[in-house]
């Protein structure tokens, strides 16, 4: 039984390394894009790059805050995220106002989603804050929102008070 042993191990072949391909399978059988498919700039040429001197790409501009809180504002009074999100963004009376706007907007519909539209500020400079408002669509339907940013110690932006619509005055509370 050893000798039948022996023979059968020195008879199989040892296994070769194979060769490496890419992925995909071996070279020249990986599916390509149709001809011409690669990125071209006028007149037919290859883009240039910034090293060929092309422009520079330029990182993203920042938005300004007032534009950074409607948003977050308009996803919180459309229910698109929970009020608790604004904890670290609000300071004063601000937070409670949007517990009670949150649960009341109009902006909650299940119609096509709220967009912010316009957002413009007012600076008051002595005072180290910012009003802003901004209009909303809600499709065909238009709506307002106005809110109050203070810079604190930090040199960060919160969100001081909120108004949609009218639904944040003192009047519609009472």
């Amino acid at each position: 039984m050893n000798a039948t042993l022996t023979a059968t191990l020195t008879a199989t072949p040892s296994p070769l390394p194979r060769p490496r391909t890419a992925p995909g399978g071996p070279a020249g059988t990986r599916p390509r894009g149709a001809a011409g498919s690669r990125p071209r700039g006028t007149g037919g040429t290859r883009p240039r790059t910034p090293a060929q001197g092309a422009p520079a790409r330029t990182a993203p501009r920042a938005l300004p805050p007032h534009t950074v809180f409607a948003e977050r504002l308009l996803a919180v009074l459309s229910g698109e995220r929970p009020v608790h999100w604004m904890l670290g963004h609000t300071v004063g009376e601000a937070y409670e106002q949007l517990v009670r706007l949150a649960p009341q907007t109009p902006l909650r519909s299940h119609g096509p989603r709220p967009v912010l539209r316009r957002c413009s500020v007012q600076v008051h400079a002595p005072q180290g804050a910012l009003e802003a408002f901004a209009t909303i669509a809600t499709g065909a339907r238009l709506r307002a929102m106005a809110f109050r940013l203070e810079r604190g110690e930090d040199q960060r932006w919160r969100c001081a008070a909120v108004e949609l619509d009218g639904l944040g005055t003192a009047a519609h509370r009472a």
